[in-house]
């Protein structure tokens, strides 16, 4: 019943088929694009292009042109200043997390800066250590350098310190890293992080916080712990700590919660109050300088035994090549990390840009990317790309553009050259209890587990699995798991959609699934069969087997059971057995006739019923003559709904094809509609059409095709009600506007067929 405040609309118009809507309205016509014209594109230069290349190139001359030097200077400066000591903490704190001495993460925090300054698109995100990246990087360190057994067997590590060696292999997997980065963004691929969905990359990050958690353990207990990789890595390095949990420091231990008790609080009052707090409270480093004066005061490292940074050297060292033999022992290990460092930065980078109104560009920023870590690998700093925590530091404080991540790095420079010294005291457990505070936001996204299997279980296996198999089997592989896993969860989706049988809404020309409403009207004889998704080589028998199944018979068994029924009566009667009156069939012989099959001649089966030979057209509906029985069909007519079929391929295109002719020659005829153009004109370019398999059958829309249907078999709709016969038009009145009808001579619009 319509509700009495409804706006309605009119529309009267012709029925449409496809062909016949091509013939009214013509299209425009447009030129396809071969790969010769596209290839051909790509090098044409012109001085237009090059200053457009130029600028994508070089971002950084885009965004100083608007820079606004008044309004924005300030802002950066302070947002530059802040970010800058929570960089210098950081740096520190998650080089430990590589497996490297603390001052290589001030290179880190240095170098990648300058040159995302020039190259990346996103003002707000701070460039540097991430401590997943770190924690991956780690792995591949102590693998090719152990705690507790000789290094790898590689060219390059004669007459080097084991810290000289870790150090060479940081530099020169952090050197791949940006390799791979910089050919991605070449090649244009940065679309390659969107098979990274958000559960897949919380579920990692969450397994990377348990890595960190774990790792940080031995610097809070003041233990001595050999560094593992590789798959169950976490488990023996549990293990480990637990046999030596008497020796552990108890100084480390007072030291480590007290800083964590005093970030922690502080941290939740800065987000409590962050409206009115200018800035936030550099809790982190005002708890690092009175820790570094309390340890200098009272000698921890003497006086209680307790692990310090030690001397941080000043100034930089000089550029140093990559070693090929470490890119080949960890090429594969160094993928996944260039695809986490990116994958990570572009996410944080688009939540800003959303934020501030501006674009980023994603194979821009793997270039950024790329370079960044190729030039500061040759200083020595290891792969960089962005922590959360330091970004919301640098936007939260007032930070414009990445003037504030130039002046972060200058920050870091002055302390890497000056005051580096003043550091020195500061204890590693300090570092580390800085680094469990800040992992509360990746640890918290277990919280996501329960609202992802109320809303999306697939999801939410994706997520389990992914941190399950991150914490047990290592980073690397996890990563590897979980995108598996996720994959495999889209081909089911796509794979084995839920198809549906759709009727009409009473009294309108809306269609929808008849499970779901009571006020529904199905026409006698006719089956509309909605297609979810796209059809190709792995779901077509899928559609089959389920159409089938709507439809209640499988038209090639049906055909095949007439065409022998068909052979049976064809040879009775020209035995005689069998005779044709006005009346019907008749049997000519005194005993019954026994339906005889021939097993032996098979072929021509599935070919269409043949009637010449027949003194009329058999109705396979009615009683059959000789005790021959066929499957009843009760349909005369299949609509399919195209409108979510975005693309075929040639395997579904054939199948199609075939399923399509035996339902033509059960005498089931068939009607596609709202089919994509693309589509229909890839049907025409396949040779798809022919004496069967018509164009005819396709229609602009679901309802053209359901009142041709009622045209054409008016007896299936004469004894309805009005109220249940589906209507020929679809009406609007809007208020103060007046109706246009393309026909003078068109019906009333309240006419029903």
């Amino acid at each position: 019943m319509m509700r009495p405040a409804a706006k309605q609309y009119v529309v009267t118009r012709p029925l449409y088929s496809e062909n016949s809507f091509a013939e009214e309205h013509e299209r425009v016509y447009r030129h396809r694009k071969t790969i010769l014209d596209h290839i051909s594109q790509y090098f044409t230069c012109d001085a237009k292009r090059a200053k457009n290349a130029a600028l994508s190139l070089l971002p950084v001359i885009s965004w100083m042109k608007i820079y606004r030097l008044k309004e924005w200077l300030l802002s950066d400066i302070v947002s530059g200043v802040s970010t800058g000591l929570v960089a210098v903490l950081q740096g520190l704190a998650y080089c430990l997390l590589a497996s490297l001495p603390p001052w290589y993460g001030l290179f880190t925090a240095f170098f990648p800066v300058v040159i995302y300054f020039f190259l990346g698109t996103s003002r707000h995100i701070s460039v540097g250590p991430f401590p997943v990246l770190c924690l991956m990087l780690g792995s591949v360190v102590t693998r090719l350098v152990p705690d507790d057994r000789p290094p790898a067997n590689i060219t390059g590590f004669e007459g080097l310190t084991s810290d000289e060696q870790r150090v060479l292999v940081a530099y020169s997997v952090s050197f791949l890293i940006g390799i791979m980065q910089l050919g991605m963004g070449i090649l244009q691929v940065g679309f390659v992080v969107m098979y990274l969905s958000d559960t897949l990359v919380s579920g990692f990050t969450t397994a990377a916080a348990i890595h960190i958690l774990i790792s940080q353990l031995k610097f809070v207990l003041g233990l001595t712990v050999p560094g593992i990789s590789g798959p169950l890595s976490i488990i023996y390095t549990l293990e480990i700590i637990f046999n030596k949990i008497k020796s552990t420091n108890v100084c480390d231990v007072v030291i480590a919660l007290v800083i964590m008790v005093v970030v922690f609080i502080v941290k939740e009052l800065n987000d409590r109050f962050k409206s009115k707090l200018p800035v936030p409270i550099p809790i982190e480093v005002i708890m690092t300088v009175i820790a570094c004066g309390v340890s200098y005061a009272f000698d921890f490292k003497t006086r209680y035994g307790i692990e310090v940074v030690g001397q941080i050297p000043q100034g930089y060292e000089t550029p140093m090549a990559p070693n090929l033999d470490i890119f080949q022992e960890t090429a594969v290990e160094a993928f996944p990390m260039a695809i986490v460092g990116f994958a990570v930065a572009f996410s944080v980078a688009k939540v800003y840009a959303v934020k501030h109104d501006y674009t980023i560009d994603g194979n821009q920023e793997l270039i950024a990317f790329g370079v960044s870590n190729i030039f500061g690998a040759s200083f020595k700093s290891f792969a960089a790309s962005t922590a959360l925590s330091r970004s919301a530091v640098q936007e939260s404080t007032g930070g414009k553009t990445q003037v504030a991540g130039l002046l972060s790095a200058i920050i870091v420079m002055v302390v890497t050259l000056a005051i580096g010294f003043l550091l020195e005291p500061l204890p590693k457990s300090v570092l580390g209890a800085v680094v469990i505070v800040n992992l509360k936001g990746m640890l918290m996204q277990v919280t996501e587990i329960p609202y992802l299997w109320k809303r999306d279980k697939p999801d939410c296996v994706v997520w389990v699995v992914t941190c399950i198999a991150s914490t047990l089997l290592g980073l690397d592989l996890g990563l590897a798991v979980g995108l598996g896993v996720e994959l495999i969860c889209v081909v089911l989706r796509i794979q084995f959609p839920r198809c549906s049988l759709l009727a009409n809404i009473k009294g309108t020309d809306i269609y929808k699934d008849r499970k779901d409403y009571v006020s529904i009207y199905e026409t006698e004889g006719v089956k509309i069969f909605r297609i979810p998704s796209p059809i190709f080589f792995a779901n077509s028998d899928f559609f089959r087997n389920k159409l089938v199944e709507a439809l209640g018979f499988n038209p090639l068994r049906v055909l095949r059971k007439r065409n022998k029924a068909l052979r049976t009566i064809k040879k009775l009667l020209k035995k005689g057995d069998l005779q044709w009156t006005s009346k019907g069939f008749l049997n000519a012989s005194c005993g019954p006739i026994d339906e005889s099959e021939d097993e032996s001649n098979m072929e021509g089966l599935d070919q269409p019923t043949d009637f010449n030979d027949l003194p009329v057209r058999i109705n396979w509906n009615a009683e059959l003559p000789a005790n021959i029985s066929v499957p009843r069909v009760d349909n005369h007519s299949l609509v399919l709904d195209f409108a979510a079929v975005s693309f075929l391929d040639i395997s579904a295109l054939k199948g199609l094809k075939t399923l399509l002719k035996e339902l033509i020659r059960v005498e089931v005829e068939v009607y596609i509609v709202a089919c994509d153009p693309y589509i229909l004109e890839k049907l025409h370019k396949c040779c798809f059409f022919d004496d069967e398999v018509e164009a005819s059958m396709f229609y602009l829309t679901l309802h053209d095709a359901m009142l041709h249907i009622l045209e054409k078999h008016p007896e299936f709709a004469e004894n309805k009600p009005d109220c249940e016969k589906i209507i020929t038009t679809v009406t609007v009145h809007h208020p103060g506007s007046s109706l246009r009808i393309r026909d003078r001579n068109a019906p009333d619009p309240e006419t029903r067929l």
